[in-house]
């Protein structure tokens, strides 16, 4: 007689901890730990990165991830207006912008306002300038899709409701609608930040001062210098230190919109 499906699933569990418990004893046994304790964790290298990489490099990361996203929020909402409004053209514009801001690669938008447009047009931007704007571009695009999508979720009942009372299209847009789809779209753009984030490190790309470096490029730079990779994992640490209480926060936020929703569901049946 064979085995029932529980007891199948409990041998198969079993048998991947086996597993586990294996790869870890060969890495134990065989992995070459004075090597690795001298690359990961240089105590003499890690010394030299601080206090910069604190009040240099995370500061900036912080700075150049806010300014992109404060912008790329900005124009993510009136991408997000345009892309639903009943004018022709205000559609076709909002999806090209959206659409080719979604398919080119950060690196190149990078480029292009770095190099490109000082060559072509004789405008040069500060670093400041050139990172807000770069990640602006880049998560508008992907800020105005999740924008539009909450704006749909909010039921169209609040409009009507609203227009009954006298309210105008676009007053009762600006305060019952957008309201309402921002707190819908909390989640998504919580895990928008963290990608920008991450991608504040691609402005090492134009060449920075000291006084200019995000974490990435001061980690590079620690590792050129010290040839350990303790720099690395300290810049690493640092990019944890911002994107893992977000990465908290937005399942927070899933989890509370999703107990609302049960809530209103409830109170509908």
């Amino acid at each position: 007689m064979g085995m029932s499906r529980r007891k199948r699933a409990r041998v198969f569990r079993g048998a991947q901890y086996a597993v586990l418990v294996v790869v870890v004893l060969l890495l134990a046994i065989f992995a070459d730990w004075p090597t690795i304790a001298k690359a990961f964790f240089n105590f003499d290298a890690a010394a030299q990165q601080f206090p910069g990489i604190i009040q240099t490099a995370l500061v900036n990361t912080i700075i150049y991830t806010a300014l992109g996203f404060a912008l790329g929020l900005a124009l993510g909402l009136i991408f997000a207006l345009m892309k639903l409004s009943p004018v022709g053209p205000y559609r076709w514009i909002a999806t090209a912008y959206i659409e080719f801001f979604r398919g080119v690669p950060a690196l190149l938008v990078f480029i292009a306002l770095g190099f490109g447009v000082p060559l072509a047009f004789g405008i040069q931007f500060d670093i400041y300038s050139t990172a807000a704007i770069a990640l602006g571009l880049v998560g508008s695009a992907y800020i105005a899709e999740t924008l539009r999508a909450g704006i749909q979720a909010v039921p169209p009942g609040q409009v009507e409701a609203a227009r009954s009372l006298g309210m105008s299209a676009g007053r009762a847009m600006v305060t019952i609608v957008i309201p309402q789809a921002f707190r819908i779209i909390l989640p998504p753009l919580t895990n928008e930040l963290i990608l920008l984030t991450k991608d504040s490190s691609l402005i090492y790309l134009l060449g920075l001062f000291r006084d200019d470096y995000e974490l990435a490029k001061f980690g590079r730079e620690g590792l050129n210098n010290t040839q350990s990779l303790t720099p690395i994992l300290l810049a690493g640490l640092c990019y944890l230190i911002i994107t893992l209480p977000l990465g908290y926060l937005s399942r927070y936020l899933e989890r509370r919109t999703g107990r609302k929703k049960q809530q209103g569901l409830e109170v509908e049946a």
